[in-house]
């Protein structure tokens, strides 16, 4: 099923097969994805994409400075007639979620979807209502725009499975992009090749996937590496290695793997625990806390077992 996702999506996105990847492993594992890059590389169409893709819910919204949480959550409006607040949902009340700009809210309202993202629930006025299973949110942003933004707190960045750029095509790649959308949108041509329902089966499917116990002491040790590292102020959570455990399921699971296995791993652990650590000096530089995560994982010894056991 994971593959005819794909290759629905690959209809729309030219290249960027990692990329897709990646997304798809999130969603598999349960997480959420944060796409960081420049305006125009395909970001929102991406999200798009996976969501027509899929026959389920999808909701956008559009972060800007003057967005309130209720805008996000939703909010009790009192009904004259039936003499009671009744409450009317927000757009957070659905399955894929797409937010747009997140870092151009302000910061309550940034917060507004720490307890979707997390807990798969939403509080207004002392009531907390479940989200409906699956639940995925892809947020955007651009690393260039800093007027009018509000970077997002670590607390934020934690609630994010992965971190991920779509980056720059190809010359041969911007070609065949022109070509495809010559004649029109080929997002309105797509349809959806899975439910909702295959997807929380991948979701069970991918969380039965085999993981070798020294893999999840591997899996320790590099969260650990982390935290002993002079560069590194702060570094993961129990959070983070967790997330590096599920998404290695998904990924074996996409390609079609009953075992994890230490590549699927170390592929991860950059998009999975880059965008959490706090580093000494030079905040928010992304591309540094990459390499370091990469320097980590260059310095704990990798395992060799039969990881199909």
């Amino acid at each position: 099923m994971s593959n005819e996702i794909k290759s629905t999506i690959q209809k729309v996105i030219v290249g960027k097969e990692e990329v897709i990847d990646l997304v798809l492993t999130s969603l598999i594992a349960g997480g959420h994805v944060l796409l960081e890059d420049m305006p125009g590389t395909g970001k929102t169409m991406l999200a798009k994409t996976l969501a027509a893709a899929i026959d389920a819910s999808f909701s956008r919204i559009q972060f800007t400075p003057d967005l309130l949480p209720s805008d996000v959550t939703g909010l009790n409006i009192f009904n004259r007639k039936s003499n009671e607040f009744e409450f009317h949902k927000g757009p957070v009340f659905c399955n894929i979620l797409l937010a747009d700009e997140i870092n151009r809210a302000t910061p309550r309202t940034q917060s507004s979807l720490l307890e979707c993202m997390e807990e798969k629930q939403v509080t207004v006025d002392g009531v907390t209502r479940k989200l409906e299973e699956p639940f995925f949110t892809i947020a955007t942003q651009n690393p260039i725009e800093t007027s009018g933004t509000f970077p997002l707190p670590e607390a934020q960045l934690d609630r994010f499975m992965m971190k991920l750029s779509m980056g720059m095509v190809t010359g041969k790649q911007e070609e065949e992009i022109l070509y495809r959308f010559m004649m029109g949108n080929p997002l309105t041509e797509i349809k959806s090749v899975c439910t909702k329902e295959n997807i929380m089966e991948l979701q069970k499917e991918a969380a039965s996937v085999h993981v070798h116990k020294e893999l999840i002491t591997y899996i320790q040790k590099i969260a650990e590496a982390t935290r002993t590292n002079k560069e590194i102020l702060a570094g993961v959570s129990p959070r983070a290695a967790i997330a590096l455990l599920k998404a290695s399921q998904a990924y074996a699971r996409i390609k079609e793997r009953s075992y994890v296995v230490p590549e699927d791993i170390k592929f991860l652990a950059p998009f999975v625990l880059a965008h959490r650590l706090v580093l000494t000096d030079s905040y928010g530089d992304a591309r540094k806390a990459v390499t370091l995560v990469e320097q980590l994982l260059d310095l704990v010894a990798v395992p060799t077992e039969e990881w199909s056991r």
